[in-house]
């Protein structure tokens, strides 16, 4: 049985033009990856539910954008103001429905409310130019007005903060939104409805439709209406979307995959790398896209490393991630640790070693073991690939320009990770890594106020900060004439 304090909080239907869907049939069960148990049964959209959620989205905007941005900004402070006074209920179903600790949800509840609390008080400054033209008859303004319906399709991984860092600066913008949720974490995404109504957010401001990606994706794409398609999820999907909304010429706003370098100079404080590194690596179970994917170590301190690390890892609690005594819970579904698992036997194949871990948990399908991977090198697949999972392979490097080399040697670039005590060799690596965010001996680098987004294949676009809010507006140029007399 699910405990909430509110329980009105968990809902079972998509939410259009401020209402909740019917129950037509329930045909999706949302499960607990920790004990395999169904949560509850959701009803699924389908195309046309996806066109009423876009007409909604459309009609709403015409009065939204014109909403002023002090009521803007008291509806979206409301709504922050909401969602912390239920986050421990928030937290509970996201942790139910994606296996994540309890401790994780709640810290996930505060940084997904703070990109609300950001963007309400960013939509007061949206400025604009003033241009002095060549001439003395004409004056050049340039404003900046909501690009439209927003269409945004967001991933299980942060099923609360996805939503909300891409919700909040359309919202704040004046724009409309329909918010495709990952099938396997909805009810997060529900929630987040629920209180958005509960803050007078006009009906069809936000609505959210839970179905099938492909079918529900399609409808965004091909829709004239739809001026902004924002996603978040892998590389591979997010090329898809970039290709159907050419027709349509849509803004888009991706955040694909990544595989981050962590690179450790024999120059740096060992302690502090290793403790970053378990915070970069095993957070949410290794399931984030900013996440350590390779673990680059100076070869003067590598095995001096692997042993610091792997004694911290062996004090990890697996289990559910409702108990308070876990620090690290399943994986979001067996698939995914299916997936994992294919990968570190795949490199174990390859002549990897196992220091710890390696294997499914006896705990259960969705467990996976937090894992400890030497003796690799960078021509084995798991150097390439984004593995989502406790997993850290080690890799070894001798000098700065190989670490450079080893870092760059991906299609990816969205965070990277540097350990050094060296300033100038910090600066130097900075500059020379090909990544849209690189932590300097620090590895919490996101918040609501940085530009959050990668160059390469890892998408394009930034979310948080006051370009976030940007990527939500058209400039318009205005020239004004006859002003000589």
């Amino acid at each position: 049985m699910i405990q909430l304090i509110d329980p009105t909080l968990l809902k079972s239907t998509s939410y259009i033009n401020g209402k909740w869907l019917p129950q037509a049939g329930n045909n999706i069960k949302v499960t607990n990856p920790a004990t395999g148990e169904t949560i509850t049964a959701l009803n699924m959209a389908c195309a046309e539910d996806a066109e009423a959620a876009i007409t909604s989205a459309n009609n709403a905007f015409q009065l939204w954008k014109d909403t002023s941005i002090k009521t803007r900004f008291e509806v979206l402070k409301k709504w922050f103001d909401l969602i912390i006074a239920n986050k421990q209920d928030l937290a509970t179903l996201m942790t139910l429905e994606q296996g994540k600790t309890i401790s994780e949800s709640l810290g996930e509840i505060n940084y997904g409310a703070s990109y609300v609390e950001w963007f309400a008080e960013e939509a007061k400054r949206i400025y604009g130019d003033v241009i002095n033209l060549p001439g003395q008859n004409s004056q050049g303004l340039v404003i900046r007005q909501p690009i439209g319906v927003v269409a945004a399709i967001t991933p299980w991984n942060f099923p609360n903060a996805m939503i909300t860092r891409k919700a909040a600066p359309a919202l704040a913008a004046g724009c409309t939104i329909i918010i495709k949720p990952a099938s396997e974490t909805p009810l997060s995404a529900l929630a987040l409805a629920e209180l958005a109504d509960r803050a007078g957010i006009p009906a069809g401001v936000i609505n959210i439709i839970v179905g099938q990606s492909r079918e529900l994706g399609k409808v965004f794409t091909d829709s004239a209406v739809v001026r902004k398609l924002t996603f978040t999820g892998s590389t591979p999907v997010g090329k898809i979307l970039i290709k159907q909304c050419a027709d349509t010429v849509k803004r888009t706003s991706m955040e694909l995959g990544g595989n981050a370098p962590l690179i450790i100079f024999d120059d740096a404080d060992l302690d502090k790398a290793v403790d970053a590194t378990l915070i970069s690596k095993y957070r949410n179970s290794g399931q984030t896209c900013i996440c350590a994917n390779r673990i680059i170590v100076q070869e003067g301190i590598y095995q001096t490393f692997i042993d610091k690390l792997t004694a911290k890892v062996k004090q990890f609690k697996l289990g559910n991630g409702i108990e308070s005594n876990t620090t690290h819970g399943p994986l979001v579904s067996e698939k995914a640790a299916n997936d994992v698992n294919n990968l570190v036997q795949q490199a174990i194949s390859q002549g990897a070693e196992v220091n710890i871990g390696g294997k499914i948990s006896p705990l259960g399908a969705c467990y996976f073991e937090p894992t400890i991977l030497t003796n690799l090198d960078s021509s084995m697949d798991i150097f390439r690939e984004e593995i989502f999972g406790p997993v850290a392979p080690i890799f070894k490097f001798s000098n700065e320009q190989e670490a450079v080399d080893m870092a760059n040697d991906t299609e990816f670039g969205l965070a990277s990770y540097i350990f050094t005590n060296n300033l100038g060799r910090a600066w130097r690596m900075a500059k020379n890594v090909e990544y849209g965010m690189v932590g300097i001996n620090e590895v919490a680098i996101s918040s609501e106020m940085i530009p959050f987004g990668g160059v390469k294949e890892s998408g394009n676009g930034r979310e948080g900060s006051k370009h976030g809010l940007e990527d939500y507006t058209e400039m318009k140029y205005i020239c004004l004439g006859g002003l000589a007399g």
